[in-house]
C-alpha cells in the first residue's frame, strides 16, 4: 500500500513536470509526462492499456528525436510562443475530455493551433502568419511535442476521471 502511494505522488510529480516543461521549455515534456503515465498505472490508481502505452512511448520516442534535431527558439529569440501553445493546448484537452473522452486528443490539437494563431497575431509573433509555410513548419516542429505531452497528461487525468 505504501509503494502505491509513493508511485501515485512520484507519477503525479512527473506529470506536473512535464507541464512545466511545455510551459517553460528546457527539455521534452513528453518524456515525464510518459513516465508519469507509467507510474501512476503502476501504483494501479489508473489502468492503461498496453496499446495506448505502445503508442504513446512511439509517440514520445519521435518528440524526443525531434528536440534533438530542431534549433532552439525561435527566429527572434522569444519563446513567447510556449505559453500560448501550452495553455491552448491544455484548455484543449480539458475541453475534451469534458466534452467526450474520445475527441481529447482532437480538442489538444485544435487548442495548440488556436494557441499558436493567437500568438501569430501578437507582435512577436508576426512572422509566423496563418497562411504562411513558416505557420505549418513551426506548427509541426514545435506544438507536436506539446501535443503529445499535453495528450499524456490527459489520459492521466482520465484515468483517475472514468
Amino acid at each position: 500500500m505504501a509503494l502505491n502511494i509513493i508511485l501515485l505522488i512520484a507519477g503525479i510529480i512527473c506529470l506536473v513536470a512535464a507541464l512545466a516543461f511545455v510551459l517553460w521549455p528546457r527539455w521534452v515534456a513528453a518524456a515525464p509526462a510518459y513516465i508519469g503515465m507509467a507510474l501512476l498505472h503502476l501504483s494501479y490508481y489508473i489502468d492503461v492499456k498496453p496499446m495506448t502505452f505502445a503508442f504513446w512511448g512511439i509517440a514520445t520516442l519521435i518528440v524526443v528525436g525531434l528536440f534533438y534535431l530542431q534549433p532552439s527558439g525561435e527566429p527572434d529569440g522569444h519563446s513567447d510562443s510556449n505559453l500560448y501553445v501550452g495553455f491552448g493546448a491544455l484548455a484543449g484537452g480539458m475541453l475534451g475530455i469534458l466534452l467526450a473522452p474520445r475527441i481529447m486528443i482532437l480538442g489538444v490539437i485544435l487548442g495548440a493551433m488556436i494557441g499558436q494563431f493567437a500568438y501569430s497575431r501578437t507582435p512577436n509573433g508576426k512572422w509566423m502568419l496563418f497562411p504562411s509555410t513558416h505557420f505549418w513548419r513551426y506548427f509541426a516542429a514545435k506544438c507536436l511535442p506539446a501535443i503529445v505531452a499535453i495528450s499524456i497528461v490527459c489520459i492521466a487525468i482520465m484515468g483517475f476521471i472514468l
